[in-house]
């Protein structure tokens, strides 16, 4: 009987602790204007990935904004709200790159454009990272999450050149060279 009264516990902990977890809200990393850019881009490849390297180079471009703003209040808070809208946005346009793969798009023209924004992005990330104060109670707010941004550019720019890569391949064997 004891052991029930403990597995009913149990159960109804697990089951607040999941509803709870669920009620976690996260920060929605596009503007509503940036949505609607998106719906009209949502069958062209070019323009949809284009548009998510334009956010998440924005989102690094207000980054660099608060890092030099010398009058910026809590400065190590926005400078990990500003990272973790890049890192949401560059996997956001990681999930449009796999599906318009599985779609068979001609992605060429897109993934070279996407590969200048990576190495951009990856040297961004480097400076911010280099400048980085070792022993920063301000560091230590946003160092796990820009390690992590820099492990997702760093795995994005080798995806994206391979891809590439394949995707030249394809159309070498489709008979179509030119993007």
């Amino acid at each position: 009987m004891k052991t029930r009264h403990v597995m009913i516990a149990l159960l109804v902990l697990g089951s607040w602790l999941g509803t709870a977890g669920a009620q976690v809200h996260r920060r929605e990393p596009l503007t509503p204007a940036e949505i609607d850019q998106l719906r009209d881009t949502a069958m062209d490849p070019y323009g949809r990935l284009k548009l998510f390297t334009h956010f998440a180079r924005a989102r690094l471009a207000s980054l660099q904004q608060v890092r030099s703003d010398p009058k910026a209040t809590d400065r190590g808070q926005q400078t990990h709200d500003r990272l973790q809208e890049f890192v949401d946005i560059y996997d956001e346009l990681n999930e449009n790159i796999d599906n318009f793969i599985q779609r068979k798009e001609d992605m060429r023209r897109t993934l070279k454009t996407v590969i200048e924004a990576d190495n951009e992005f990856q040297t961004k990330l480097q400076a911010l990272k280099s400048a980085l104060d070792a022993g920063s109670k301000e560091a230590e707010q946003y160092r796990f999450l820009l390690d992590n941004a820099l492990d997702a550019v760093g795995t994005g720019v080798q995806d994206h050149r391979q891809l590439l890569v394949e995707q030249e391949e394809a159309a070498k064997h489709r008979g179509k060279g030119k993007p």
